[in-house]
Formats: C-alpha cells, structure tokens, sequence
C-alpha cells in the first residue's frame, strides 16, 4: 500500500464522489437526472467591523470553513465558487471568482482557471459570473441543498427542483471513505500525535491549560495541520469530568490529572484523539485504577471490530466492563447484571462509546436516535452496523461529575447500587477518557491513532525519560 505522501501527491478524488453520490440517489429515485448544483462558502464582514472574516477562521468558538458538501464533490476550498454536474453527460464543472484587480492589491492574484483546472478533480472550470447562464436549462431538473442556493440561481426555472435528496446523498456516502480519505485522515493523525506527545512532555512544568493548548495547535500548524477540527479540550482536575469543557485556563497546580482532547484538521479531515495523564507524572491509586478500566473497555471494543458487527453491541460491552471494573473497585455494589438492568453505570459513563470520523468531528450518516428511551444508548451518535471503509472513533470514559452523579444518589433505585464511602475517594480523579481513531475492514480495524497510551510510557515521557 502506497504511504500517505505518495496517495496525497494526487488530486482529491472529487469525481468519483460525485458518481458515488448519484448512484446513492438513483437507490432512492431512479428517474435521477438534471444537474447536481453546490455553493461553497462565502466570504464575510466581521461584524461591527471593517475587515474580511478570515476564511475557515472567524475566531476562538466560530468558524467559516469551506462547506462540506461542496468540498466533497470538488476538494476545493476556496470561498465564493460554486459547482455543476451533469449527471447525463458526466461533466463536473468547478465557477472560481474571476480576477479582481482591487483585491490583487491586497490579497495577491488568485488562482486562475488553468491553475484550478490542473489542481482539482473536474472536467472545467469557468469563473462565477457565468454560473446563471450555465444553469439556464428549463427542462432540467436541478438538485442542490435547502439554504445554500443563492438568489442569482433560485430564480431560474427548471423543470424539477429538489432540495433534499443530494443532502441526504452526500451524508450518507461520506460515511465511506476512499484512499485518499484515509490517507488524510491517517496524516491528520500522525499530526495530531506529533502534538500530544509535546504537552506530554510539557506538562509537568506547565503551569495553565491554555499553555498546553497553545503548544498543542503550534506543533499541529508546524507540521502542517493549520486548524484544530474542534475546540482542544484541555481539562485538569475535577474538570475532567466534563464532557466538552473549553475554557482552557485554569491553573494546573494542585490537580491529579489532565484530560486534553484534541485533534488537527488536515485538508478538511478531521483527527479526534483524547488521552488522561497525571499532571507530576505519576499516577495516584486511584487514577490508575480507573484509566486501566478505561483502557480496558477500549481494547475490548477495539478487538470486537470488523465490518457488519452492530455498534449498539460495543458499545454495550464497553458498560458491561465499566461495571466489572467499578464493582471490583468497590464504587459499585450488587450484582452486575441489576446495575445493567437499571442503567446505574451511565451515571459514570454517560456518552456514546463513539462516532464517525471525516470531514466533521461527528461525521454524517450514524442515523443516532437522541429520543431513545433507554438511557444506555440515548446519546450513541452511531446506530447499527459498522462498514467496511468507515472511520469511527472508540472513546471509552468514567467520569466523576457530581452535576450527573448527584441525582443517581438521591434515586434509591441508583443509590442502592453506589457505596457513597468509597465513591468519595475518586472525585479528584475527574475524568479519565481514551480516544483513538478506527478504519473497519473486513476482518477487523485498523487503528490510525499511534499516540502513546500506555500509562507507564506516559509516566516516562512526562518525566523526561523517552
């Protein structure tokens, strides 16, 4: 198998996605035809403000980063184009803004026709103000996503005009991906690992989390991943325990442990890795007793991998570990097969054991169901069987947040399960999570994450002994 360099040195392959995507439709109408029509994103003003939003970057919690279902179909990232594909004659066609001289000034020359034309996967390429007259076919029928179809297209009349089902293609078609997805994603791993391995060694003399953080994206767009694919969460102590903490800026003296949930975007493809470690390098008792359950529960369900096994199962698994582990430690009591039946162990396990991976954090097509009542399966962001070609994440955890806890102690169908005496010797713990991400094959998986997970050669590395 070709390295990643060697696959990346190609083009995206835009125009197999695109047939991939009409094919997926035809499933559903096999009288599909007409032009598939995308925009990009577009270029805006920061509010309140005279200059140009910075394209993919608008600042700390919000982002203008190209649309996923026009770079799906095109690799392309820049803002303002626009894209066609006819599906009778086959040809993609890629609108790119036309040279400004204004903005020359300014921002350089872009690229130009034959520059995109040799950069990315398409038939042709033409320049945005002739979008309009190619798209001027009354009796085509135009197939684009609802919100995204600017005024200078929704007023032209075609003979059929549907809003939904290209959506629903994409979504479900970037579920699987190809060579050159995984190869980004494999780089955007290997990036990511790069990163980690410096707060490792960081961490021990560090003194905030935003230091950390700060190390973590500079080591990411050293080495050429420019964004993070979500915001880094960099939790000491007892903030562990939460799920999505992003404040970032809490002092590290006094705290057990470190939870830094973080992952670079290279390309628009997304890396999601977490990894607990003890802040002076040593792990407490009881921090090391609940990270080898967490490990445990991974290495479990990592094994459990291989196209067509139901994730609902896995996931499964990883509770009934979570509550092996807790009733040996003693933070648990009764029978093991009680507390599964009153759903006892979500209070220390509250989320899904994992998503899909892609161009998104949480990628589409995992069909979750948040109204599910059993509460064990309720926020599982990925329902069924697991395809070959899918890129999933196992990201185990057992948290001790007495915001979620609390309520299970004053229940006495909980209580009766939780011995309260031992419980209080873990709160300092926090939270202890571990995130890799997985390619299902036919006969099992393949791990993309290489970031060190073992507790003793984590102990190593923050302590200065690699």
């Amino acid at each position: 198998m070709a390295d990643s360099d060697t696959i990346l040195a190609g083009k995206y392959p835009a125009k197999a996605h695109a047939k991939a995507v009409v094919k997926w439709m035809k499933t559903k109408n096999p009288s599909v035809s007409g032009v598939l029509y995308l925009e990009g994103q577009k270029t805006r003003m920061i509010e309140d403000n005279d200059s140009e939003a910075p394209f993919r970057i608008l600042g700390l919690n919000q982002r203008s980063r190209q649309r996923r279902y026009f770079y799906y179909l095109t690799g392309c990232q820049l803002p303002d184009s626009y894209f066609t594909y006819d599906i009778e004659t086959d040809k993609s066609t890629l609108f790119i803004p036309p040279v400004d001289s204004e903005s020359v000034i300014w921002s350089g020359l872009p690229l130009s026709v034959d520059e995109a034309l040799s950069a990315y996967d398409v038939d042709a390429v033409r320049t945005t103000n002739e979008v309009a007259a190619a798209l001027a076919q009354p009796s085509s029928a135009l197939w684009a996503i609802e919100n995204q179809v600017s005024d200078q297209v929704s007023f032209l009349e075609f003979n059929e005009r549907d809003l939904s089902l290209l959506k629903l293609a994409i979504e479900e078609c970037r579920v699987f991906k190809d060579e050159y997805e995984i190869a980004m994603m494999r780089k955007a791993n290997d990036i990511s690992t790069i990163a980690h391995t410096a707060v490792l060694k960081a961490v021990k003399t560090a003194t905030n989390e935003r230091e950390l953080e700060a190390l973590f994206i500079q080591k990411c767009i050293a080495n050429g991943a420019r964004e993070q694919a979500y915001h880094s969460i960099v939790a000491s102590g007892t903030a562990g325990a939460t799920l999505h903490y992003v404040n970032n800026a809490q002092l590290l003296k006094g705290k057990l442990n470190l939870l830094l949930d973080a992952g670079g975007e290279y390309d628009c493809y997304a890396s999601d890795i977490t990894r607990s470690f003890p802040i002076n390098g040593k792990f407490t008792t009881e921090s090391r007793a609940i990270y080898d359950i967490v490990l445990k529960m991974q290495l479990v369900c990592i094994d459990m991998l291989k196209e067509g096994v139901i994730w609902d199962d896995v996931h499964l698994q990883a509770h009934e570990i979570a509550i092996d582990g807790l009733l040996e430690l003693g933070i648990l009591q009764g029978a093991k097969e009680d507390i599964l039946k009153t759903r006892t162990s979500v209070a220390f396990f509250p989320h899904g054991l994992g998503h899909y991976l892609g161009m998104d954090t949480h990628d589409t097509g995992g069909h979750p169901n948040y109204e599910d009542k059993d509460t064990i399966f309720r926020y599982l962001r990925v329902r069924g069987a697991l395809p070959a070609g899918s890129i999933i994440t196992v990201e185990p955890g057992i948290y001790f947040c007495r915001f979620i806890i609390e309520p299970y102690l004053r229940d006495p169908v909980h209580a009766a399960y939780i011995n309260l005496d031992v419980l209080n010797r873990y709160w300092d713990v926090g939270g202890v999570r571990i995130e890799d991400n997985l390619l299902i094959t036919k006969d099992g998986s393949e791990n993309l994450t290489t970031a060190v997970k073992d507790a003793a050669e984590m102990e190593k590395l923050i302590n200065g002994s690699d």
